[in-house]
């Protein structure tokens, strides 16, 4: 069966801000009791300028996840997906550790290149050419890698150096929480998760597109050495969930085939309506999917 996220991305419906907490937590609680899978985030502080004005209401990310994990059991939580200038990595691997043991081991790392500049510089977060951030990705994966394993010692890299790894109390979820990679740059994002990841998060612009996309990661882990079917496939969905309710899960029916198993949605309207209508006409469809 094909998983559903719920990916919550605009806090300005309502426009009262009393109302964020709330509408929140209603859109969570019936998610859940409608059986979506993950409940994610973005990882931002304005709003993305090239979706609604900067200044829209923006709620941090991880603070917003352990809200949720008070209130919810069941789904997993994550960020879609973390921008990797934005924490310290080791402090990163705290911050994920204590949502998966404070949510009862339902916590999954995204993480991602980041890329909005405009709240970067706005909000004095130091702004590094492309490459250095793909840079500091890998050592921030390795660096979690390492404060989930039992090896306490430090780790030396290019642009992070710890001198001691501890990690106490480890994850509920073990080995570690799921580990997914956001993106499909095709020479560095997809290299990394055939490197390290569990998870691929891909853009679901439409079928053809996620195909190359696995095709192009399933060719760096024959060259990797790296079991293309060990990899969880998931996809952000562009497609509306409910303007064409029958165009939409054709388009899951195509990305099942194409071995992705979770795919996410975001809301186009009030989300507690958005979710309630997710409830009766997606979800019980999708019990013959994948």
């Amino acid at each position: 069966m094909m998983k559903l996220g719920l990916h919550y991305w605009n806090f300005a419906t309502p426009a009262e801000t009393a109302a964020i907490a709330p509408t929140l937590l209603t859109t969570a609680t019936t998610a859940e009791q409608a059986g979506v899978a993950s409940f994610t985030v973005m990882d931002h502080y304005f709003q993305m300028d090239t979706m609604a004005p900067a200044e829209d209401p923006m709620l941090e990310a991880y603070t917003t996840l352990g809200f949720v994990a008070a209130r919810t059991e069941r789904m997993n939580l994550g960020v879609l997906v973390t921008g990797v200038m934005y924490r310290y990595p080791g402090l990163l691997a705290k911050i994920v550790t204590t949502l998966d043991v404070l949510s009862g081991g339902r916590a999954r790392l995204g993480l991602g290149a980041s890329w909005y500049e405009r709240e970067q510089r706005g909000l004095g977060v130091p702004v590094v050419p492309m490459a250095e951030r793909f840079e500091r990705l890998e050592e921030t994966l390795q660096i979690c890698r390492q404060m989930w394993s039992d090896d306490n010692g430090p780790f030396e890299g290019r642009h992070y150096r710890l001198t001691e790894t501890i990690n106490s109390p480890q994850p509920l979820r073990r080995p570690h929480p799921p580990i997914m990679i956001g993106g499909g740059g095709e020479k560095k994002t997809l290299l990394l998760v055939a490197r390290y990841a569990d998870a691929c998060n891909i853009f679901g612009s439409n079928p053809a597109d996620v195909a190359h996309k696995l095709d192009v990661l399933r060719a760096h882990c024959a060259a990797e050495g790296r079991d293309y079917a060990a990899i969880e496939k998931t996809a952000l969905v562009m497609r509306p969930a409910l303007a064409d309710v029958d165009a939409f899960l054709a388009d899951v029916a195509e990305y099942a085939k194409l071995g992705v198993t979770e795919v996410q949605v975001v809301p186009d309207r009030h989300p507690v309506e958005f979710t309630e209508r997710l409830a009766d006409q997606v979800l019980p469809r999708l019990a013959d999917i994948g």
